[in-house]
């Protein structure tokens, strides 16, 4: 998992970058859940940087329910949280797709595209296209 982990001087803060990189990760199935994350100290010191920006991205990676940190024992990635009633699943979900269209048009990126894009990989059409 370390040897995936990169920062780029893009403008995005590095504790976005890494937090989307491990997202990915346990979206990929690289990461599956009761994994041990590596120690923040681990990916501090494998990409240079602060612990406490690799902190910060551990919070928020906490925060989204994708990992559980252990004190004294470490973070793992969070089991699957059961579904939710439907009308918070409908509300989460309005949610979630608004983001996503707002962050892939602040990329430049078509949400129709990237819609299609996410069909396929869920499908098991994982074949890279751009």
């Amino acid at each position: 998992m370390l040897e995936s982990l990169r920062v780029e001087n893009s403008g995005v803060p590095i504790y976005v970058q890494i937090r989307d990189q491990m997202l990915r990760a346990i979206g990929a199935g690289e990461l599956k859940p009761g994994d041990q994350m590596p120690t923040m100290r681990q990916v501090a010191v494998s990409l240079k940087v602060d612990l406490n920006t690799v902190k910060h991205a551990y919070d928020e990676l906490e925060k989204s329910g994708a990992i559980k940190v252990l004190p004294a024992r470490g973070s793992f990635v969070a089991e699957r949280p059961p579904a939710p009633a439907p009308e918070e699943q409908a509300a989460r979900l309005a949610d979630l797709a608004q983001r996503t269209i707002a962050i892939a048009r602040s990329a430049g990126i078509d949400p129709a595209a990237l819609a299609e894009r996410i069909a396929a990989i869920t499908r098991g059409e994982d074949h890279e296209s751009t």
